[in-house]
Formats: structure tokens, C-alpha cells, sequence
């Protein structure tokens, strides 16, 4: 039992338990510091708590995530009913967006109530904070935003996107690039490495090259690198993983000339954005043909994959080893790696994922890397099925939610090229992952669509689809 003392003078109210559980901070795990942006960060929490709505826009590679993320750690306490993170990256359909909070949230799917309403019943009393990260391919579901808003007074939201939302109590703060020095005028060593742009350079060059140091001899080069990448904390993590194997001054003597070649691409997008394309593709350009090609088809996956799908999906090469080449781009900080449940997972920022499907798009490989990529998750739902009512259910529940944006890539192939036995193979097999995993609302959508594509299928799998479908319809 707890107890609290009332004494005249002192607040009454018994205070939230500062528990592990006390509030429900659902925010990913950041495995890497964040470098500077004091300023950045004060001036984006007293607009946060100003306006109901902070909406950080950017191009890719400006650091809104992380921006945000900093945002929510910092101001956590101020929300003792808890900061839920909303992750958009693979939600293409606006209509999905309401199914994504609802999940965030933790709540169950309920009959007869809709993701929103039930989001804004659970919030409608709380001091919560919501954090929905890409939300520019969303955006005309901007609306449930405001609706959350309304119902919930208490609530704030910090939203991340290539653009505003545009809708009632938004503010808009542009996230501005670090912090840079002047090459021609530089300061002091010590002053200089407390530059924002500098000191994230040197701290990703020291994670690769644990002896770099900041010298009188790589001060400048340093300097320009940070200069001619504009300041992108993502370009600016590319060329430092490149201190591995060349000297400041290398780099900037290859980036300088890779910049320039790209500088005149892609006119409609905004400088800073052209800036990163040439930064990546100078990263690309590095590779070896076999990396190349092996870079190129990682992109087929959508929320990462694991050695062994790789192997399956995008197979070896007379000219690449597939481990030794997939070591080489971790290396090269095109694809991250992590340890989950005691195996590795790979996978690529979005915006490098985006500048990947780019050069698989250019080769002819596409659609055969597409087809391969929905046979081997089809054959991973089917091995999972037997177990979903099991007493090993967890485990393969857990493995299939892990590798949910790969299945709905492999939904949207077998839609999309008309395959109708894939189509009904996968609603056979996913039904009770839909509906043990509150994912009814999406699945009975796509049960709708896959049961809707052409083609001549056998009458028993015909049956069992129907069978699937009738099931998520029931619950």
C-alpha cells in the first residue's frame, strides 16, 4: 500500500505513480547520440506547447524523425497519460491511417466502433501526446488528425511530413539544416567541434573509426564536406562512414565532383533534396557492380528483412557474395542492422530505400525481384498458419507483425499482376494473424480486394478463401 500525507498548504491530489508503467512512452529505441540542436529543439517545444498541432516539414534527410523523437523524450513528463508513437512509413492508403493510431494506442478492435472513434474515446480525457512520423504520403487523411483534436482537448500532436498538413491549429516549423562553419573563416579547433555540423561528423566518423580526431590538417576538409552537403544530417552520416577508408580530405575531393555532376537532376525537387540524391548516389558510385546490384534489390523490402530472405529474394551472383556484399553496405551505411530476439535484421532508412528502388526500376529485374519477394512471404504466412491457434501462436504472431509491411507488399503484388491463387493463398493464411492482432479493419479491406482478383483458381482454395474471408467478416 502507498500513502501520501495531506498537509495544509501542499497540493491534495495524489500525484501519478512515477512507475515503469506510469505512463505508456511508446518510442522507438535510438541506438546513435543526438548531436546538437539546442537551439532547434527549445524554439520546437515552446511552439509545442503553444499550438495543439507541431508539424516539423522538410525533404528527406533533414532529421525530422530524430528531431521529433528528441522532441518527445524531452517534453515526456508534461504527458502523465503517455507519448505513442505512429509510424506511416509503409501506410500508403489515407484510409489505414485511423487503424495505425488505434494500434499504437494498444486498443482492440471493437464491433460496431470505427479506429477513429475508438481513438478518440480512449484519448478524450487524457494528456497524451501523439507522434505520427511520415505523414506526407498520407496526407489527405490530415482531417482525423483535426478530429482527434477536437475530441480530445488535452492532446497534442507532433507530426512529421514533406509538407504541411494545412488544417486548424497547425503550426509548421521548418527544420532547418545544422549549424555550419564558415571554411574560409574557420575558428579554433574546440570552437570549431562544437559546431552542429561538425561535431555530428566527427561523432559518426569516430563510430566507424574510433581513433578520429578533429586536427588542424582535417579542419578544413571536414568543414566544406559539412558545407557542400548543406548541412543534412543524412548526407553528412554518409560521407563520415566513409572516414573507414579515406581521409577527409579524399572525400571531399570525390564529393566535390560528384555534387557537381548531379547538380543539374531532377529541377522540380528543392536543393537541399538534389543535394541528398547526390550525396546518395556518390555512396552508390562506390559500390562495386555486384554491391550495386544487391543494393538495388534490398529495396524490394518494405520494414527490413533477415539473412535468410535476402538469400531467398535477391539469391547470389557470379560476381557478389550476398553475406559478404550485404556486410559491405552496412559498412557503407546504406542498410542498418539490428539484433531482434537473437537474430540479425536488416533494413534501410526510407529515404535511402527510395533512392535504392530508383536503380532497381532502371534495371530489368524489377518484376522478377517483386514476384519473388510475394512468393517467399506467401510461403512464410503459410508456414506460420498452422501455428496461429497454437501454443506457440506468440512467437509466429510475433514474426509475422515483424515482417507486416513485406506481406502487405506481397498483398499489393498479387492485386496488382492479378495473380489469383497467391492472392487466396495469402488470405487463407494471414485471416487469423488479421484477427488475433487486432488488424481486422485492414484485413477485412483486403480481404474484399484479394477475394475480388481475377483468375481460375481451384474450387477447394476458392472454398478455404471464402471460408478466411467469412471469418474476419464474423469477428
Amino acid at each position: 500500500p502507498l500513502f501520501q500525507l495531506v498537509v495544509p498548504g501542499l497540493p491534495a491530489k495524489f500525484p501519478p505513480l512515477r512507475t515503469l508503467d506510469a505512463a505508456r512512452n511508446k518510442l522507438p529505441r535510438q541506438l546513435t547520440s543526438f548531436v546538437g540542436r539546442e537551439t532547434t529543439v527549445a524554439q520546437a517545444i515552446a511552439l509545442l506547447h503553444r499550438a495543439p498541432l507541431l508539424t516539423l516539414t522538410g525533404p528527406g534527410g533533414t532529421g525530422k524523425t530524430r528531431l521529433a523523437l528528441k522532441l518527445a523524450e524531452a517534453v515526456a513528463d508534461d504527458f502523465l497519460d503517455g507519448v505513442y508513437f505512429v509510424g506511416l512509413a509503409a501506410v500508403f492508403d489515407p484510409e489505414f491511417v485511423p487503424s495505425a493510431i488505434a494500434h499504437a494506442l494498444g486498443l482492440p478492435e471493437t464491433p460496431g466502433q470505427t479506429p477513429l472513434d475508438a481513438a478518440k474515446a480512449f484519448l478524450e480525457r487524457k494528456r497524451a501526446l501523439l507522434v505520427l512520423d511520415n505523414f506526407e504520403q498520407v496526407v489527405s487523411a490530415a482531417p482525423v488528425v483535426s478530429e482527434l483534436l477536437r475530441a480530445a482537448p488535452e492532446l497534442k500532436a507532433l507530426v512529421t511530413s514533406r509538407a504541411p498538413l494545412h488544417v486548424s491549429g497547425e503550426q509548421e516549423f521548418r527544420v532547418p539544416p545544422l549549424d555550419l562553419p564558415d571554411p574560409a573563416h574557420l575558428p579554433p579547433l574546440d570552437a570549431l567541434a562544437r559546431t552542429e555540423a561538425v561535431a555530428l561528423f566527427v561523432d559518426r566518423a569516430r563510430a566507424v573509426r574510433p581513433e578520429f580526431r578533429l586536427t588542424e590538417e582535417s579542419a578544413r576538409p571536414v568543414a566544406e564536406i559539412c558545407r557542400r552537403l548543406d548541412g543534412l544530417p543524412l548526407a553528412i552520416e554518409l560521407a563520415a562512414a566513409r572516414t573507414r577508408m579515406l581521409p577527409p580530405a579524399a572525400i571531399e575531393s570525390k564529393l566535390t565532383s560528384r555534387l557537381d555532376l548531379l547538380a543539374g537532376t531532377s529541377r522540380d525537387l528543392p536543393e537541399r533534396q538534389r543535394t541528398l540524391r547526390g550525396a546518395l548516389a556518390w555512396s552508390h558510385e562506390l559500390l562495386d557492380e555486384g554491391a550495386r546490384r544487391l543494393f538495388a534489390r534490398l529495396s524490394v523490402f518494405v520494414g527490413g528483412w533477415t539473412l535468410e530472405a535476402a538469400e531467398e529474394v535477391c539469391g547470389q551472383g557470379p560476381d557478389f557474395d550476398l553475406f559478404e556484399g550485404l556486410t559491405g553496405l552496412v559498412d557503407q551505411s546504406l542498410v542498418r542492422q539490428e539484433e531482434r530476439d537473437g537474430e540479425a535484421r536488416f533494413g534501410m532508412l526510407e529515404t535511402i530505400r527510395e533512392f535504392a528502388a530508383e536503380q532497381l526500376r532502371a534495371s530489368d529485374e524489377q518484376e522478377v525481384l517483386r514476384e519473388r519477394h510475394a512468393r517467399y512471404f506467401l510461403v512464410l504466412a503459410e508456414r506460420a498458419a498452422p501455428h496461429l491457434t497454437g501454443e506457440d501462436r506468440a512467437y509466429w504472431l510475433d514474426l509475422l507483425e515483424t515482417d507486416h509491411d513485406n506481406l502487405r507488399a506481397a498483398i499489393g503484388w498479387a492485386i496488382e499482376r492479378e495473380d489469383a491463387e497467391v492472392a487466396f493463398r495469402l488470405l487463407v493464411a494471414l485471416w487469423r494473424f488479421w484477427q488475433s492482432r487486432d488488424h481486422l479493419v485492414e484485413g477485412f479491406a483486403r480481404a474484399e480486394a484479394l477475394l475480388a482478383t481475377p483468375g481460375e483458381v481451384s474450387p477447394a482454395l476458392r472454398a478455404r478463401a471464402h471460408a478466411a474471408a467469412g471469418g474476419v467478416a464474423w469477428w
